[in-house]
């Protein structure tokens, strides 16, 4: 069934988009799940509350693609329940390393004066990532979106894990740039 289809059916409310979203998109929403989450419950919990998200937010929402609606809303909640189970014990996982990574990129601000500037951080970011050179781009992604390790990621690009890093390492550098010039970010 397409994309088109599937939107089609929330728009009409019908209980056959969750089991068509589910048989289409049910394995690659448990995979951004688990690349997170490690934990098998877990990740299958959060696509469940994925099928629910999506059920509540078409409409009004009416995403351009849903494969992607669906790997944001896997992705938030999976960091929201990775959060939720963090003991005071950090490390050991990607998250734990994408988080420390990024951050000197982004200050940690609980604060941050709402929605708005939220979201023009994200689209500053998004305009960043599409100005990059593919490869550097996917392996960003692949990186803090997706959370994958500079392993599997250098095996995916046919790269060394040296390289990896060094691209992230760039990366970030130029991202904390962008962004301080931009004024998201005081020096």
């Amino acid at each position: 069934m397409t994309d088109e289809r599937i939107i089609d059916l929330y728009c009409r409310r019908q209980e056959a988009a969750i089991r068509e979203t589910a048989a289409q998109y049910g394995n690659y929403c448990f995979r951004v799940a688990d690349a997170i989450l490690k934990n098998r419950e877990d990740s299958e919990e959060c696509v469940n509350d994925t099928w629910l998200c999506a059920w509540n937010s078409i409409p009004p929402a009416v995403p351009r693609s849903l494969r992607m609606f669906l790997a944001k809303i896997t992705r938030n909640l999976s960091f929201n329940l990775y959060q939720k189970k963090r003991t005071a014990k950090r490390g050991g996982g990607e998250i734990a390393a994408v988080l420390d990574e990024l951050g000197e990129c982004v200050a940690d601000r609980a604060d941050v004066e709402g929605e708005f500037q939220a979201r023009e951080l994200g689209r500053s970011i998004n305009r960043f990532v599409h100005g990059l050179p593919e490869r550097d781009g996917n392996v960003f992604i692949r990186r803090y979106f997706f959370t994958e390790s500079p392993g599997v990621i250098a095996r995916r690009y046919e790269l060394t894990e040296n390289h990896v890093s060094v691209i992230l390492n760039r990366t970030r550098r130029a991202l904390k740039a962008h962004l301080e010039k931009e004024g998201y970010v005081c020096e």
